[in-house]
This record gives C-alpha cells, sequence and structure tokens, in this order.
C-alpha cells in the first residue's frame, strides 16, 4: 500500500468526518439567528477561500487538515456593531449556545448513524462465528471449547457472523465480567452452553490480539502450499519462487498445507532455509533466507508470496448479514449507541488506571488504518469513518475547556448558578484544557511513534 493512497484515504476521512461536525455547529447557529463570520476545514494557511450568502460568511479549506472551526460573532472576540448585536453568539441565552456546541458532537453521532444504515442495508460479508483452534492455557481453553463449533449467543444475545461474537466478547472482556454464557453447535447438531471467566484478563493486551487473549480462533479452511503470488522485489522473487509452485519441504521437513509454510518462514528470519518445491512434474531445491521484519514487538520472516486460494471452500464460511431499511435504521442507532458506551468505558479505565494509555491512537494510527481499511473495499471504509466519526464525537464531549465538553460545561454551571463564570475562572479553565489536550496529543503520537519502531 503506498504512501500516497494512504494520506488520500486519511485526508477524505477527516476532511468528511470536520465537515459535518463543523455543519452541525453552523446549521443551529442559522437556525437560531446567530452571524457565521467564517466555515473553516483546517488550521494555519488557506489553500481556499470564498465569501458567499447574504452575510458574506467566509468559508475556508487551510492547509493543516486536523480539525476545523466556525468563527460566530461574539463580542468576546471582536467589536460588534449596535444594529447587530442581537446576532452575536454570546447575547444569546444559555439554552440556545448549549444547543449550538452540542450539535458538532450531535452532527457526528448522526453520520455514524447514516454509515452504519447504509453498511446494514448494503450487507456485510463476515465470516460465520466457527471456532478454530483454541488457544491453551486462556479462558476459552479453561471452558473446553472445540474448534469446529459455531458460536449461536453469548449471555443471550444472537450472534450471526465473527464480527458479532468479537464486539459481544469485547464488551464483557473490558469490564473482566466473569460469568459470560457462550451458547455453541458443534458439528452434529448439538448445542452446548459454557461459562467464560473474563475477570483475570490484563485489559491492555485486548488492543494487540483481542482473539488470542480469551483463546478463541476463527475457522480457516486448508490451504494448499501453492504460491498464487510472487511480490516483486521480494525475498521470494529474487529466490526464483514462481506462481503455481507447491511447497513440499523446508530443510527436509514436509509441508502439507499453508499455514505451515507461513509458520516455519515466520520462525526462521534471517536463516537459510532449503525449500523442496514440485514444478512442472519435477522437484527442485531452491535456498532462501527469509527478511526479518518488526510485528509487534517481534522478529519475524518474510519472504514475499500468497496463496491460491480455492473460492469456493472459503464461500462456505461466509455469512453476509443485511436487513430491511427500517430494521437496518434501528441496528444502526444500537451499533452506534454500543460503541460509545464502549469508547467511554475505555476512557473511564484509562483514567483510574485500569487500561494503559497506551492504547490511544494519533493521527500516524489512523492514517495507517484509514489506507488500509480503503484498501479493503468501500465497506470497510465505511466502518473505520462510522468508528472514527464516533470517536471524534466522544472526545469532543470530554468535559474539557477548548473542546466542545468544556463549554457545555460552563453552560451548565451557569445554569445551575443562573450566571456565567468570571472571566478570570474561563482562562484558568482554558489553560488547564489546553494542557491536557496537549497532552493528550504528545500521549497519542508518542504511541503511534512506537507503533512503528516495534512494528
Amino acid at each position: 500500500m503506498s504512501i500516497g493512497y494512504t494520506i488520500l484515504s486519511f485526508v477524505v476521512a477527516l476532511g468528511l468526518l470536520i465537515t459535518f461536525h463543523e455543519l452541525g455547529h453552523y446549521l443551529i447557529a442559522r437556525l437560531n439567528g446567530v452571524k457565521v463570520l467564517r466555515f473553516s476545514i483546517g488550521f494555519g494557511q488557506p489553500i481556499f477561500r470564498k465569501r458567499l450568502g447574504k452575510d458574506q460568511t467566509e468559508w475556508v479549506v487551510a492547509a493543516i487538515p486536523l480539525g476545523g472551526y466556525v468563527k460566530m460573532l461574539d463580542e468576546n472576540e471582536g467589536s460588534v456593531a449596535p444594529h447587530e448585536l442581537s446576532r452575536s453568539f454570546n447575547r444569546q441565552p444559555v439554552a440556545r449556545r448549549f444547543a449550538i456546541v452540542a450539535a458538532g458532537p450531535i452532527a457526528n453521532f448522526l453520520l455514524a448513524i447514516i454509515l452504519y444504515w447504509l453498511l446494514f442495508v448494503l450487507g456485510v460479508s463476515d465470516m460465520k462465528p466457527i471456532l478454530g483452534p483454541v488457544e491453551p492455557n486462556t479462558p476459552a481453553a479453561h471452558a473446553r471449547f472445540e474448534a469446529g463449533e459455531t458460536i449461536v449467543r453469548i449471555n443471550n444475545e444472537p450472534i450471526e457472523s465473527w464480527q458479532d461474537a468479537r464486539w459481544v466478547l469485547l464488551r464483557y472482556a473490558i469490564d473482566q465480567s466473569d460469568k459470560v454464557n457462550v451458547e455453541t453447535i458443534n458439528k452434529n447438531g448439538e448445542i452446548n452452553s459454557r461459562q467464560m471467566d473474563f475477570s483475570k484478563i490484563d485489559p491492555d493486551k485486548l488492543s494487540e490480539n483481542f482473539s488470542g487473549v480469551i483463546g478463541f480462533t476463527s475457522f480457516q479452511p486448508s490451504v494448499a502450499p501453492i504460491i498464487d503470488q510472487v511480490v516483486p522485489d521480494s525475498v521470494g522473487y529474487y529466490a526464483g519462487l514462481s506462481v503455481g509452485d507447491e511447497i513440499l519441504a523446508i530443510n527436509d521437513v514436509e509441508i502439507y498445507s499453508w499455514a505451515e509454510l507461513v509458520q516455519q518462514i515466520r520462525n526462521n528470519p534471517g536463516q537459510l532455509l532449503e525449500l523442496d518445491i514440485l514444478r512442472n512434474e519435477q522437484i527442485i531445491t531452491l535456498p532462501i533466507t527469509p527478511e526479518a521484519a518488526q510485528e509487534k514487538g517481534k522478529q519475524i520472516g518474510k519472504i514475499g508470496i500468497a496463496p491460491r486460494i480455492d473460492r469456493a471452500e472459503f464461500d462456505k464460511i461466509l455469512v453476509k448479514v443485511s436487513y430491511p431499511p427500517l430494521q437496518a435504521l434501528l441496528k444502526a442507532f444500537e451499533k452506534t449507541w454500543e460503541t460509545t458506551q464502549l469508547t467511554f468505558r475505555m476512557l473511564g479505565k484509562m483514567v483510574t488506571g485500569d487500561v494503559s494509555w497506551k492504547n490511544i491512537s494519533g493521527p500516524i494510527s489512523i492514517a495507517d488504518y484509514a489506507g488500509q481499511s480503503a484498501q479493503m473495499g468501500l465497506v470497510s471504509y465505511l466502518a473505520f469513518l462510522a468508528l472514527i466519526s464516533i470517536s471524534i464525537a466522544v472526545l469532543n464531549l470530554l468535559p474539557i475547556p477548548v473542546l466542545d465538553g468544556g463549554h457545555l460545561m460552563y453552560y451548565l454551571i451557569e445554569i445551575i448558578r443562573g450566571t456565567p463564570l468570571s472571566d478570570k475562572m474561563m482562562l484558568l479553565g482554558q489553560k488547564i484544557g489546553l494542557t491536557l489536550l496537549l497532552t493528550l496529543m504528545i500521549f497519542a503520537i508518542y504511541n503511534d511513534i512506537n507503533r512503528l519502531i516495534t512494528g
């Protein structure tokens, strides 16, 4: 995946999410008669500007696409002509100011609902919730689950896909629930019900390899060790591997599946290996040294090849989940609400120290996820946009001065007291809020860089 494609996917995503957020502020401000001076997507030097409408609102696209703002007529930010005082933001009743500020995060929630609705109407293809090999010494192993079983219910919630199972289990894992009832059906049609205990799970590890932590893997059809693609300029390319080659053995150890081949390559970074290959009905031997690469802090081997996939076999374990429009809308509301709750719970656990701050992602990680999801197709990209839109809404609702949530906190205090906070208190809050926000950004960028270094 090229850097240019990643950057483009990131800019498109941020542009859409920020525009929706600021449109929320803009539309409710206009609805309440407040004059809008500028609508800006991005910060810094403008690369596009245009004045439009009766109020000659300045529409701007700026050079740094990491946010945006709506500048309204306000006596706190400059002089206001006497005939326009009624259109000044600071002259509005507190309920109107509250609505204008809250409209930004609400717009992001609405965007997430729209995107999830589209996903549920179009249909999402996913793996059936069939279990692969169970990882030893995990909650799944202790509950005696077996490969080949299909998950049908978790605590009475129906499960239709592997993503459904992961999502529901993640909620319980974050809360470290000690009683999670998982109902499965085996190959013989027998229904089994087992209880899982997540109380001893380390929440910090959930973002690294969630399925592996609880012990579940998804079932994968056996793939023959036959090469279908050789990446140009890769180790495999220069070693002489070709499309159609079948790997019979590595260092005289017989290979029966692509998974075994991958395991041998990954376990031997920088080590000379001899591959016995069947090519054109002849057996040949090729030496190859897997390139060493970093993955989640570990060194692994890679040679740049991809397998020949039997689509018919994979289609058997795929399921397409879709709903009629009205039901899809209800599911979209439900999905947005559940994701919002989960995000707030994760943030709460970070504040209490139950979850590490290393789980926070910054612009580099988000850009990477944007590129990956866009490359995987429209459905994955829409799901990514919905998730980030909810994250932006939640972040902006945090009671931190300089964010929307900080202003909403001020307005709630004003409603309770009957009078606004003093300018001195507001200024102090702004300084504290800016410090907190900068600290959060430093954490996020540090985590991004650390992920790049450790792979």
